[in-house]
């Protein structure tokens, strides 16, 4: 049996943590035979809540979970790690601006960007869930200089779900058999869910996704406005924040990263941005096209990007200057 693996989740208390717990100790994210550590850190005032999950945790009797360890200390939780899952946010409470949240998350990633450069594996893969998760993974990556640019992404898989979902359910296939899709740019409204690059299995023939849609206004239209406002539409419908589904995409990121991607098969993921071909502005935390192997992954580069494309693209890289701006301008730098 393999040596244990030490994985931080953040936020441990919270709702998605809740769905993802599981999933990790239970094997799905880092394999059958590898056995894991989790690290919990939450808030002082959520330490009784964690102690019921870790209850919950240990009542599960998961051959894999080798300890669980719940703390409030920065220098316990970043300890030693293999992998760290940073949920963990200031959500945006009624009336706040957008300036005052970023605010308030520059100052947890700052810190937390620190404590993994002081104390986590250099090799440490470095997952920020938490929103605005492409500024605040930005900002940690800045924070953690001595750990490669390349060990920080942001989960867009969400939303690369999402995109895959409905053009499955418009065709009436399964999702698997929809590939390709790509989620360019910001995790927030202005995201590009694009499937000009997308194949659909119908009937065992692969055939793009616009010929098996058969419907160009919808794929240019709804769909994407579809997946931009879904976080939003559920929030409305359950009166609380994606967490299944979100725990779902967060076990799929980790995943590809541990294993890598198909061959031929790329997915979304939110990456530093500097020496990209597809003409976004450096130094952004920003989704493109990736395919994985050996735990790197490498920018899908040479698919071609007609004008629609394009000024989505641009629009998108356009919030995420702006984010990255006001960030900074709290980090002093």
């Amino acid at each position: 049996m393999a040596e244990p693996i030490r994985v931080l989740v953040t936020g441990a208390a919270g709702q998605i943590a809740y769905s993802l717990l599981y999933s990790i100790a239970k094997g799905d994210v880092f394999g059958k035979d590898q056995p894991v550590i989790l690290v919990l850190l939450d808030i002082p005032p959520m330490l009784p809540v964690l102690d019921g999950v870790v209850m919950e945790l240990q009542d599960c009797a998961l051959p894999l979970l080798r300890e669980v360890i719940p703390t409030d200390k920065v220098e316990v939780a970043f300890k030693d790690l293999d992998a760290a899952i940073l949920v963990g946010s200031m959500p945006r409470k009624e009336g706040m601006e957008r300036k005052d949240l970023l605010k308030a998350n520059v100052a947890i990633f700052k810190t937390q960007g620190a404590a993994l450069d002081k104390y986590a594996k250099k090799t440490v893969k470095v997952l920020v869930v938490g929103n605005p998760a492409n500024t605040n993974c930005l900002i940690a990556s800045k924070s953690a200089p001595s750990i490669p640019k390349e060990n920080f992404s942001c989960l867009t898989r969400l939303d690369h779900n999402r995109a895959r979902s409905q053009v499955a359910i418009r065709v009436g296939v399964s999702s698997d058999k929809v590939k390709n899709v790509i989620i360019w740019g910001n995790h927030s409204s202005t995201q590009y869910p694009d499937v000009h690059h997308s194949t659909v299995d119908l009937h065992g023939k692969e055939v793009p996704a616009f010929d098996a849609v058969k419907d160009d206004n919808w794929l240019k239209g709804d769909f994407i406005s579809t997946v931009q406002q879904r976080g939003a539409a559920v929030i409305k419908a359950r009166k609380l924040s994606s967490a299944m589904s979100a725990a779902k995409a967060i076990c799929d990121h980790m995943r590809d990263i541990w294993f890598g991607t198909p061959d031929n098969e790329f997915v979304s993921m939110g990456v530093y941005s500097t020496g990209n071909s597809y003409g976004v502005p450096d130094d952004l935390m920003y989704s493109f096209p990736v395919a994985i192997k050996n735990k790197s992954w490498k920018v899908v580069d040479g698919l071609p990007i007609n004008d629609f494309s394009r000024g989505k693209m641009d629009a998108t890289a356009a919030e995420l200057i702006e984010e990255r701006d006001t960030a900074l301008s709290f980090l002093g730098v």
